[in-house]
């Protein structure tokens, strides 16, 4: 049984000492599982999920249901708010293979907003696709889109595969312009499980309507992002003030430090 230190609540002893074995570790490495730390702690299981969770949070670790616990990679995919890549040009860009998990894809009946969204006539179905999106062979996000029917055509390819944004393109739709908001939640215990990470890990949930290239609606999709692997980048620009060159403002400093 492991020694408490004087002063420091037990959750935070075993914090303490998964962050420094994470410190050491490689990503994928595993970790004590919750038994585990119980024996070697002499805590309850409630206490060894606290400091556990906390670390998770962090995105430091993540847990795979019925595998274990697991060192997380070290590093998030950011991605900037102010252009707009398909995930797969996004993961490539990033020097990571994109691939999908595919959930469902079909005809279906859409939500008020996706109908609203894609402008359709009563009684009209859309084409859902339901995907979890890969990097690399890790879970980042959960989509699903609403397409209007006349878009059917891009079942006909292996969207596990396929950017959806290319089978678009090959049908003459291409996307054009995006416009969507972001906003914060805790994953589900089913989202968790989808992801791979811990039930009421963060999620940023992006909501956006697509526009193809004449401005018809295209898209109306829904991505909810592991807040412990993904990260938008945005930048501010005060009204009045022209763009910086931070490329060049760089250099100056680097020259200015020799």
């Amino acid at each position: 049984m492991a020694v408490a230190r004087m002063g420091v609540p037990r959750y935070q002893e075993i914090e303490l000492a998964l962050r420094e074995q994470v410190e050491h570790a490689s990503p994928g490495d595993p970790l004590p599982s919750d038994a585990e730390l119980c024996a070697r702690f002499g805590v309850s299981r409630m206490t060894a999920r606290q400091a556990v969770q906390q670390l998770a949070v962090e995105g430091l670790l993540y847990r795979k249901p019925g595998h274990g616990t697991f060192v997380a990679e070290h590093h998030r995919h950011h991605r900037p708010m102010d252009r707009f890549l398909s995930f797969s040009d996004e993961m490539r860009a990033r020097g990571a293979a994109p691939s999908s998990r595919l959930l469902e894809a079909g005809r279906a009946e859409p939500s008020r907003a996706e109908a609203a969204g894609l402008e359709l006539a009563p009684g009209e179905q859309v084409v859902l696709i339901h995907r979890v999106r890969l990097a690399d062979g890790v879970p980042m996000a959960i989509e699903r889109v609403a397409l209007p029917p006349s878009c059917a055509g891009v079942l006909d390819e292996d969207l596990a595969i396929v950017s959806l944004h290319a089978a678009l393109t090959g049908i003459g739709r291409r996307p054009s312009l995006a416009r969507g908001a972001v906003t914060a939640r805790l994953a589900t215990t089913d989202e968790a499980d989808l992801l791979e990470v811990t039930p009421r890990s963060p999620l940023l949930v992006e909501e956006r309507i697509v526009l193809d290239d004449r401005g018809r609606p295209l898209e109306v999709t829904e991505s909810r992002y592991s807040g412990e692997r993904y990260v938008f980048d945005v930048e501010l620009r005060s009204n009045g003030h022209p763009p910086v060159d931070t490329t060049a403002a760089r250099s100056s400093r680097k020259s200015a430090a020799h």
